[in-house]
């Protein structure tokens, strides 16, 4: 979803599991459609998690718990591990989620995510205990994600950490654009370049 990033203030969605590959966020037989609707893929984000094999919803996981709502999910240490499938970026976004929070990512999913305008935030590990047990302890504590200052502060505590963003991926989510867009933005530029390069 094409949208201009600057900050985030939002509760969260804890999701304290490691080692959560790419199958889990959105499993292989989804990747048959035909479609990149983001309904589609956000209604079946981690499908096989969400509800049992009859269909019916799992009311023990987060996702279905009423008390857990927000824009980013926090989640743990080597998230989006497994194969390079763009539509687990795409499940994320379809979801809802503008940001997720991990100690690691695995980096074709951070690239995927950055491409679908979901922000992928890098803390300690330290920092990302603290905001479970935050989240823990208060559903509705929050979390501002500061953008142009790559910052991430935890409101509940008033504990910060700054994060790397590839300046280029930075200024792409700021102004809303995509690589093609980005392209076209500076088309008399590489118009003028190829006029002096000849």
């Amino acid at each position: 979803m094409k949208q201009k990033f600057n900050i985030i203030n939002s509760t969260c969605i804890p999701l304290p599991l490691e080692n959560v590959d790419t199958d889990q966020i959105i499993p292989a037989r989804f990747l048959k459609a035909t479609t990149k609707e983001e309904k589609y893929f956000g209604d079946n984000l981690f499908r096989d998690w969400r509800y049992n094999a009859d269909g019916t919803l799992n009311k023990d996981f987060v996702l279905n718990n009423p008390k857990y709502k927000g824009e980013i999910l926090v989640a743990g240490k080597n998230f989006g591990s497994g194969s390079s499938r763009e539509h687990a970026a795409w499940a994320i976004a379809g979801y809802g989620f503008r940001v997720v929070i991990s100690s690691f990512f695995a980096d074709i999913h951070r690239n995927n995510e950055l491409n679908n305008f979901v922000l992928p935030v890098v803390v300690s590990e330290s920092f990302l205990q603290e905001l479970f047990d935050s989240i823990n302890k208060n559903p509705d504590m929050k979390v501002e994600v500061d953008l142009p200052a790559q910052k991430v502060t935890n409101m509940d505590t008033g504990r910060s950490e700054s994060f790397e963003i590839n300046a280029y991926k930075k200024h792409c989510l700021m102004n809303g654009l995509d690589d093609i867009d980005f392209l076209l933005s500076n088309k008399n530029k590489i118009e003028e370049w190829e006029k002096v390069s000849k």
